[in-house]
């Protein structure tokens, strides 16, 4: 907690994206938490949006963290997007350029997993894009129990929405900021 808000920044959720076979998977919960009191438990934390390349919602987004700031990113990234269509990687790198050196920006207090049907990126305030090593990247207080149980299952015949689903139900047994109001979104990549 700090000292001007005494209920703290609330970073509690979880994200998770698996890539797996032809799909990749975002999944999140949707407890929103205020200090030790759960304000909402049905939150949507994972997103749809425009590359600006088709005009169909072919990136998906999820955020952990102040919901305002995340919105803000949001709306930033979806403006980089059109900005750079088709080109998830650039209009993340430039978002994240933004992030760190814009004044008003650097103070949001959020994370992003992003994905299209070929890449997984994860952005950070401090200028982070990274991509995952083994199909599955999570954040959020919960995210090290998700990206644990995923990476268990990546070689076993489960699909990524399987995998993605399962790694969040166990997140939310253990997480408390973490519930099993889950949402799911799939992309196919079809190019190969």
């Amino acid at each position: 907690m700090s000292e001007h808000d005494p209920y703290g920044v609330m970073h509690a959720t979880t994200i998770i994206t698996v890539r797996k076979g032809n799909q990749v998977v975002m999944a999140g919960d949707g407890q929103v938490s205020l200090g030790q009191t759960v304000m909402k438990g049905n939150a949507r934390k994972v997103r749809r949006l425009r590359s600006g390349k088709s005009g169909e919602a072919d990136v998906l987004a999820g955020f952990a963290g102040a919901t305002a700031d995340a919105f803000t990113l949001l709306e930033r990234l979806e403006s980089k997007l059109e900005q750079y269509p088709g080109q998830l990687m650039r209009a993340c790198v430039e978002l994240a350029k933004d992030w760190r050196t814009d004044r008003y920006l650097r103070r949001l207090e959020a994370m992003m997993l992003v994905a299209d049907p070929g890449t997984t990126l994860a952005l950070t305030g401090t200028g982070d894009v990274l991509e995952p090593e083994h199909g599955t990247m999570a954040i959020g207080s919960g995210g090290n129990y998700a990206y644990a149980a995923a990476r268990a299952l990546m070689d076993t015949d489960n699909s990524a929405e399987d995998i993605a689903r399962k790694a969040m139900r166990i997140a939310s047994e253990i997480c408390v900021y973490t519930n099993d109001s889950i949402i799911v979104e799939t992309l196919e990549n079809t190019a190969g």
